[in-house]
């Protein structure tokens, strides 16, 4: 029975090595390791009595790489990149039966919660894992198989990744449940929804998104800032605020045809606004996709061809 290699440091005390070397700071390595600073005084004292030398001078002014010190530094970084990626790798394929997909909050509660259940049903070998964030700037890639955004068609694709639009087009429309109508009366056009009706607003946008000025623009009609609005810098409160029946709300049409289908939403006005940004699958680049992200861009096709909204370049 073989030993471990003996020469190898004390493998507890590289992690904090590292972040010390990074911050050149026993203080802030302690912050980002949730030790006390002492604690990462001892564990980079005790690498340096294994390895026989210093790693650090010690000066009044902070702290400095040693020429060894230095050369370490480099060598643990980059086996613990390596280690990070395998690790990620790892846990991704964690088999061919994890599928983890990555979307906006939104998205996944108004339309991916929709499709899951069956496509479950019919691939019931496979553990589903869905990762929400608003951007998929916010995330790193190897922390999901395949993304569902919403992305501009005049942008490039975000760093590291390919995109397929699942719409083949997409309109912006205005939305309300049905119970909202019943008890306000039907909205006869843009300036009696301004005057008479509540806007639901998204504050704190992002730089691609719609706001109502762009929505009554884009289909000719003048805007003013409504007698009534509920405003919120979530979109999803947006959404579940309009099926509760509080106000009116733009909603992109595909998005919501699950909404529609159950009457939970319907259009408050006949007006379309061609969207320039439509929902788009992302894939990471340089990673064959495992099995289970295959079967899901297969799945979505077919879910969606026969109804001619989905582009068959996916």
């Amino acid at each position: 029975m073989s030993r471990r290699n003996v020469d190898l440091p004390p493998l507890n005390c590289l992690q904090t090595f590292e972040a010390a070397a990074r911050h050149l700071s026993f203080t802030q390595a302690a912050h980002e390791l949730n030790l006390t600073q002492s604690a990462v005084s001892r564990q980079v004292k005790r690498l340096e009595e294994d390895l026989a030398r210093p790693l650090f001078y010690r000066l009044a002014q902070g702290l400095s790489l040693t020429p060894a010190g230095v050369r370490y530094f480099r060598t643990i970084q980059r086996l613990l990149r390596e280690l990070d990626r395998e690790s990620a790798e790892l846990r991704r394929r964690g088999a061919d039966r994890q599928l983890t997909l990555a979307s906006t909050p939104t998205i996944s509660s108004i339309w991916l919660a929709g499709l899951l259940p069956q496509f479950q049903h019919e691939h019931p070998d496979l553990d589903i894992r869905v990762l929400c964030s608003e951007s998929p700037s916010h995330l790193d890639v190897s922390e999901y198989d395949l993304g569902l955004f919403y992305h501009l068609d005049e942008l490039p694709a975000p760093h590291g990744l390919e995109l397929s639009p699942v719409f083949a087009s997409e309109q912006v429309i205005t939305v309300c449940s049905p119970g909202y109508l019943a008890r306000h009366g039907p909205i006869r056009d843009v300036q009696h929804l301004l005057h008479a009706h509540t806007l639901l607003i998204v504050e704190d946008h992002y730089h691609d998104w719609l706001t109502w000025a762009d929505w009554c623009a884009g289909v000719g009609a003048d805007y003013y800032t409504p007698r009534h609005a509920l405003r919120t810098n979530s979109y999803q409160l947006v959404m579940q605020s309009a099926v509760m029946g509080h106000g009116v709300a733009l909603g992109w049409k595909s998005l919501l045809d699950g909404e529609f289908a159950a009457g939970r939403l319907q259009m408050a006005l006949p007006d379309a606004l061609h969207s320039q940004g439509r929902l788009h699958l992302m894939q990471p680049l340089h990673r064959n996709p495992p099995a289970a992200a295959r079967s899901f861009q297969q799945w979505l096709l077919a879910q969606h061809s026969e109804a001619g909204d989905i582009c068959t370049s996916l």
